[in-house]
């Protein structure tokens, strides 16, 4: 009696530490996985330091070049050569130089790489849209795996009060053998569809964790109870989608980036400045100490300099128009398909709605029927599984119709907001 008290005490802790790890794996619900994926994503994280990195290059860009200072002779003679006067000995030269860009070229260039970086932000953007659209349907695969399960659940259990009876049976010679081999393979078959379920759960668990930049094999559930509705747009009209269209900003962050390059090109129109001072110490006694001073200055509107920023200018004006054209016709696209999306998906709504509530319980009631025969003896076990299975065949397609009807909702919400 105490051996088996102890392997009952043996049992019951071991037990109840996996019941608390089920209890411990926390519920996740599609917002927090999206929210977790906009934290802790990294390839989302590299944009963010994309763009601090052009806020840095911005600030570099106003520095001004080194001073350059030199040291050496002025108007010495060879050696070996005869020197007639103290004067002809030459001097000993320091220079000092220095560039002085012109301001307004700098702060032009500033903000054209600062817009850059604006670039960078709406490129994550775009990038996000894509990867919550991608955790979406790894989320809806999820539920309805999880949906196929309890269906396959619910009529493994109708098969197996079949196989039940059927043996019950078959010592009286009121069935035969062959019948409760059959219902042991529709169990079988069926508890391989509900593995299949479960690999599907699993690989969408590990591609989810690595969008949350977590362990490929952290544990936790979904709610089952989430349902993805649909909400039409209340227009497609193409200023309001120019509004909610990542993609769209990008390119007009990309738009307005080169309009500050055109900006910038154009004040290399305007002059830079450059100062140098020598001081010469004369090496011999007689000649004092001289210097010199000079200021310069740039001529970029010269013929065959100006060519250069000129022609920058025209090409990158070309490049905005064709920008331009290729925004209008992406939203005109756009558009169109958003409408037909629309179309597509109510009708499928439609298709799901009649399956639901028309096909399924018909399938219902004639499996109920068929199988109150059998209990009575009225009907041979073939009839009842092949009502079984059109129960089950319906079952599932109609979860296949959800699926389709939910990717396409995710597709329809990454087209509007991509």
């Amino acid at each position: 009696m105490k051996h088996i008290t102890k392997h009952i005490l043996a049992v019951l802790l071991g037990v109840a530490p996996l019941s608390l790890a089920a209890q411990n794996i926390p519920v996740l619900s599609l917002d927090t996985i999206l929210q977790r994926v906009d934290n802790n994503n990294i390839l989302l994280q590299s944009y963010d330091l994309k763009a601090a990195g052009f806020q840095q290059s911005a600030v570099a860009a106003t520095a001004w070049m080194a001073p350059m200072v030199g040291i050496g002779t002025f108007m010495t003679p060879y050696p070996g050569q005869q020197v007639m006067d103290e004067r002809d000995k030459g001097s000993l030269m320091l220079q000092l130089e220095q560039d002085i860009p012109n301001p307004a070229k700098l702060n032009a260039r500033k903000r054209y790489i600062a817009s850059q970086g604006n670039i960078e932000h709406a490129t994550r953007a775009v990038t996000l849209n894509e990867l919550k659209a991608q955790a979406k349907r790894l989320y809806v695969s999820w539920l309805i795996a999880q949906q196929r399960i309890n269906v396959l659940r619910e009529n493994e259990k109708i098969m197996q009060t079949m196989k039940k009876i059927e043996e019950v049976r078959y010592p009286y010679n009121q069935s035969q053998l062959s019948g409760v081999f059959k219902a042991n393979a529709k169990i079988e078959d069926n508890r391989n569809m509900i593995r299949m379920q479960e690999g599907n759960i699993a690989k969408a668990r590990s591609w989810l964790n690595s969008l949350m930049n977590a362990p490929g094999n952290q544990a936790f559930d979904i709610d089952t109870a989430w349902q993805l509705r649909f909400q039409a747009a209340p227009t497609y009209d193409t200023a309001s989608l120019a509004t909610v269209r990542k993609d769209v900003l990008k390119m007009n962050e990309s738009i307005r980036s080169m309009q500050l390059n055109i900006e910038s090109m154009q004040r290399e129109k305007k002059p830079d400045f450059r100062i140098r001072f020598d001081h010469m110490s004369p090496l011999g006694d007689m000649m004092p100490k001289a210097f010199s001073a000079m200021g310069m200055v740039s001529i970029p509107i010269a013929p065959w300099s100006s060519k250069m920023y000129r022609s920058e200018i025209k090409a990158m004006q070309y490049n905005v128009q064709a920008m331009e054209k290729e925004k209008s016709a992406m939203l005109q696209e756009t558009q169109g398909m958003l409408y037909g999306m629309q179309y597509e998906i109510q009708s499928m709504q439609q298709r799901i709605a009649a399956i639901e509530a028309k096909i399924i319980p018909a399938l219902q009631q004639a499996l109920d029927a068929n199988f109150l025969n059998y209990q009575e003896n009225k009907l041979a076990l073939s009839n009842v599984i092949d009502s079984w299975e059109a129960l089950t065949m319906m079952q599932s397609s109609l979860l296949d119709e959800k699926l389709k009807l939910y990717e396409m909702i995710v597709d329809y919400e990454k087209q509007l907001y991509r």
